[in-house]
């Protein structure tokens, strides 16, 4: 019996399907599991959401999911909060962050990739060490 990749069993709980003659502008926010064959051009939000971008889905956007599984094409920011992978065709030109990250030999990134959570390095940004503080100092004497 044939093991079933992670791919093919993202493809059995598709909640949301948008074909390849589906042309959006805008802000796209989804629950569940969309499938985008399509052409998007925005924002694409589903923080309780796994994406799925086909391999003839042509993406512009910025986007904020629970997972994202690639394998067309992304012009822009893609943060997961547990899990990005690409599969070749994939082709990414912008930055990726999530705390896990698997790349198929034959998927493109190009952009830079930040395995952390979105949430964490919001909250590093903000909590940042005042200048002339001791790092890791006591009060201890």
């Amino acid at each position: 019996m044939k093991k079933r990749t992670d791919k093919e069993r993202h493809s059995d709980s598709i909640s949301t399907l948008l074909g390849e003659a589906a042309r959006i502008e805008g802000l796209l926010d989804f629950e569940g599991t969309l499938r985008l064959d399509g052409k998007l051009e925005g924002t694409l939000t589903g923080r309780n959401g796994t994406l799925i971008v086909g391999e003839k889905a042509v993406l512009k956007a910025e986007i904020t999911v629970k997972n994202a599984v690639i394998m067309g094409t992304v012009t822009g920011t893609v943060e997961a909060l547990e899990k990005i992978e690409l599969y070749p065709p994939a082709k990414i030109d912008g930055d990726i962050m999530a705390p896990k990250v698997t790349i198929e030999a034959g998927a493109i990134l190009n952009g830079k990739c930040l395995m952390t959570s979105p949430e964490t390095q919001k909250g590093k940004t903000a909590s940042k060490t005042p200048t002339g503080a001791k790092a890791g100092a006591s009060g201890d004497a």
